[in-house]
């Protein structure tokens, strides 16, 4: 799958179920000018799905699911998170958010401090 992030065009891995629905989804959809893109809005005016909409519906899944409400940056945010506590390297959490170096990356990537308090040793007794 190709996608666009950062003005940039990216080759994706896509699961074989995945692209079963999306090609179901574009054979039963309503044709849309021609304009190239697979996920519409679905109030008018038509068109591609951009970051509002996929904000909503982010949100409006996590309604369903009768969870807090949150955003997509927090999907990455935890993808990043759960990665890191995994041992996946830098570089790779990197490659899977599609960022172009390595300082964005540790932005998601952050260390858990709680868990690092359980592996501090004791200040020895006594010392300066």
């Amino acid at each position: 799958m190709c996608t666009a992030r950062g003005h940039r065009d990216d080759l994706l891995p896509l699961p074989d179920d995945v692209g079963r629905a999306i090609a179901a989804h574009l054979q039963t959809r309503r044709p849309l000018e021609q304009q190239r893109v697979i996920f519409l809005r679905g109030l008018a005016p038509s068109g591609g799905l951009g970051r509002g909409g996929v904000a909503f519906v982010v949100r409006r899944a996590c309604g369903r699911a009768g969870i807090p409400p949150i955003g997509p940056h927090r999907l990455r945010h935890t993808l990043a998170c759960e990665m890191v506590a995994a041992g996946v390297p830098l570089v790779e959490i990197g490659q899977v958010l599609r960022h172009t170096g390595l300082t964005s990356t540790s932005i998601y990537a952050r260390v858990d401090v709680r868990a690092l308090r359980t592996l501090a040793q004791a200040w020895p007794v006594g010392a300066a």
